[in-house]
């Protein structure tokens, strides 16, 4: 076996993993489908009173907007700001090219979201050369093919090209090499290692722990007695560049959900079914698209309180129909104990996830309702989002979409 130009062995063997993240990448796809968005202050994310920021454009980023912030906060520090409510499937369009880029490099791809992946890239150089001319190679395919610019980290490892990928935005390229790890490491704010989050950071602080070097100096068992055996060895392997994590190839979802924070609280039990209508509907044609069914259906309600209340309950037979999911969540609110709160949010999530097989007979009337839904899945691919919608929902209050959230409990998120 000869080695491709210009490739070390060492080299080739020693960085083999790529994190791939796309920049700016909600306000990137904006400035596409409208060019007069370029080079300015974009804000994409829920643009009412409790709305938070998913995407900021780096001109909009320099008056300290940033990712899950307030959209209230992000327009106080810009108030010049353009901002956008989201729309999730032109970024789906654009994360499915990326991923098409990367997979064309290597099967090794492993997605961590819509704009960002690692790659274990250490058996392709015989066609590609070393990860480094890899990273430049997708770094132009992406700009070419999705049309937005990409950072990718270079490193032995994925903790470590994560932090790369980070420090060389935006645009960027980074190479850690083997032998460079602690010395990149080092002076870095002992922040950036994972599991040091607010309360962890206190802790280390008050012993003078404040860069990622004073963490690798401190003896383990201190450590230990401070944070617990389990977590102060993680980080103490962190700083010392050791993740033996390998890059794991897209795994199927664990559950698919819609959740929605509303601009003014609800108490009224007739408005709260109706989004729980449309937002089982929007699940439901995730999961068609997926190609998945769902055994269980779990409903999220965030009262006025910040109480968050979750119940679930698993199906007579797997579905990928809206009527049936709204059926079951509309049945536990109906049931939730007590005197309620005003709401603040709600969320459905399908959870139990099988690929779609047997068409289930739920009828209605002589019809079957997933054929229904489906023909609405075709209309709205045709004619777009909002096409067609259920008599029920056509008086319903027009709001910003729902963001797509990953499981219940925890913040609102998108896949």
């Amino acid at each position: 076996m000869t080695d491709p130009p210009g490739a070390l062995p060492s080299e080739r063997a020693a960085e083999p993993i790529l994190h791939a993240d796309l920049d700016a990448f909600y306000a990137s796809v904006e400035a596409l489908k409208d060019p007069a968005l370029a080079g300015k202050p974009v804000i994409v994310g829920g643009i009412g009173g409790r709305g938070v920021v998913s995407s900021a454009s780096y001109e909009a980023r320099a008056y300290g907007v940033r990712s899950a912030m307030p959209t209230v906060r992000a327009r106080r520090l810009c108030p010049n700001g353009i901002f956008l409510p989201p729309d999730f499937e032109a970024y789906q369009a654009h994360s499915n090219r990326f991923r098409e880029v990367l997979l064309a490099h290597t099967p090794l791809v492993e997605p961590i979201s819509l704009d960002e992946a690692f790659l274990d890239v250490g058996g392709a150089s015989m066609l590609f050369g070393t990860p480094r001319a890899i990273a430049a190679r997708i770094r132009a395919e992406v700009a070419r093919e999705v049309g937005v610019t990409c950072s990718v980290g270079v490193a032995p490892t994925k903790f470590v090209a994560k932090l790369a990928s980070d420090l060389c935005k935006p645009d960027g390229e980074l190479v850690v090499s083997a032998d460079g790890v602690l010395a990149f490491l080092e002076p870095l704010p002992v922040g950036r290692l994972w599991g040091v989050g607010e309360k962890t950071g206190e802790v280390l602080s008050r012993m003078g722990v404040r860069t990622i070097g004073d963490l690798a100096a401190t003896p383990e068992p201190i450590l230990a007695r401070l944070l617990g055996e389990q977590h102060a060895r993680h980080l103490s392997q962190l700083s010392h560049g050791i993740d033996a994590r390998d890059v794991v190839p897209y795994e199927a979802p664990k559950s698919v959900g819609h959740e929605e924070t509303f601009d003014h609280d609800l108490d009224d039990d007739e408005t709260l079914l109706r989004e729980l209508l449309a937002l089982s509907g929007r699940v439901a044609s995730r999961l068609r698209a997926d190609g998945y069914q769902a055994r269980t259906a779990t409903l999220k309600v965030r009262l006025s309180t910040f109480t968050t209340l979750t119940r679930s309950k698993t199906l007579a037979e797997a579905t990928d129909v809206g009527a049936d999911l709204y059926q079951t969540v509309s049945e536990l609110y109906r049931n939730l104990p007590g005197e309620r709160h005003r709401v603040r949010l709600l969320g459905v999530q399908a959870s139990g996830l099988v690929p779609a097989g047997a068409e289930q007979l739920v009828l209605l009337r002589g019809e079957r309702w997933g054929d229904v839904e489906r023909a609405v899945d075709r209309i709205e691919h045709r004619f777009g989002r909002g096409a067609t919608t259920p008599a029920s929902l056509l008086d319903r209050t027009r709001r910003p979409r729902p963001d797509p959230a990953p499981g219940f409990p925890g913040p609102e998120a998108s896949l």
